[in-house]
């Protein structure tokens, strides 16, 4: 397909404006100008024009230069367009055909960590879950991953009544106290992201990974499932890396800055 024709002196303008979305702070003329690989006096010309149009502003003190109101308010208005769920289904078929496995997508529901949408591999394994089943905290992987960046204040009681569950059902596979599940939700905030191996499903790995919002909010989680004998379980594996991959991606068009 034939490229469509565009104006180059704005695509080239841009590189000012994404060099300044992603920076610290704001730079000089000299640094920015060096970062878009492009020289001092042409970068001086675009932001004299981004001035006026009040994408950049130009601090009178430092004389350093940073986004204006007119790129925060267009920044704001396509961050309240965004569906996050939408943008995560529309991902996830080229990310099921990357890893090979059974993908799923979870949102924080009336009731908990609920599925919302379920991507079978060709090679799916069999497994006992709907669309609207709400994860465990504490023995799924999607649980895992809610409770490790959701407040203590909203978790707390949820995790005491399934640890009081589990100690019922004399469960040794997942934490017995509130301190152990504790431990267990700071490992994941390490590692940035869940994983069970046999614990919700005898002979499934499920690994989930979170996506955040601009606010710095879980929006969802991105899960995987397979079983133990082809499905790789290791942290920076042939599933985790990518999975992981995939939902910094999309915190970062959700405009998550972390």
């Amino acid at each position: 397909m034939k490229e469509r024709a565009g104006i180059q002196s704005v695509e080239v303008g841009f590189a000012l404006l994404d060099v300044l979305s992603k920076a610290a702070g704001p730079l000089m003329l000299r640094d920015l100008a060096a970062a878009a690989g492009m020289s001092a006096a042409k970068a001086h010309r675009y932001l004299v024009s981004f001035q006026r149009l009040e994408l950049v502003a130009q601090d009178a003190g430092s004389t350093r230069y940073d986004l204006g109101p007119a790129a925060l308010k267009l920044g704001l208005a396509s961050l309240s367009r965004l569906d996050a769920v939408k943008l995560a289904r529309e991902r996830i078929t080229p990310l099921m055909e990357q890893v090979g496995h059974t993908l799923a997508l979870a949102v924080w529901g009336n009731h908990g960590p609920t599925i919302v949408h379920w991507e079978e591999s060709p090679q799916a394994v069999t497994v006992n879950l709907r669309l609207g089943d709400v994860m465990p905290l504490l023995s799924s992987a999607t649980g895992r991953c809610f409770a490790a960046w959701l407040s203590k204040d909203a978790i707390t009681p949820m995790l005491k009544e399934e640890i009081a569950r589990a100690q019922k059902q004399g469960r040794s596979d997942v934490p017995g106290t509130l301190a152990d599940a504790r431990a267990m939700l700071d490992e994941v905030r390490q590692r940035g992201a869940a994983r069970v191996v046999d614990t919700l499903l005898p002979g499934i790995v499920g690994f989930c990974a979170p996506v955040f919002d601009s606010d710095g909010h879980i929006a969802l989680g991105i899960v995987a499932l397979g079983p133990t004998g082809t499905f790789d379980p290791a942290w920076g594996g042939a599933v985790e890396r990518p999975l992981r991959a995939a939902a910094g991606q999309l915190s970062s068009d959700l405009g998550y800055r972390g």
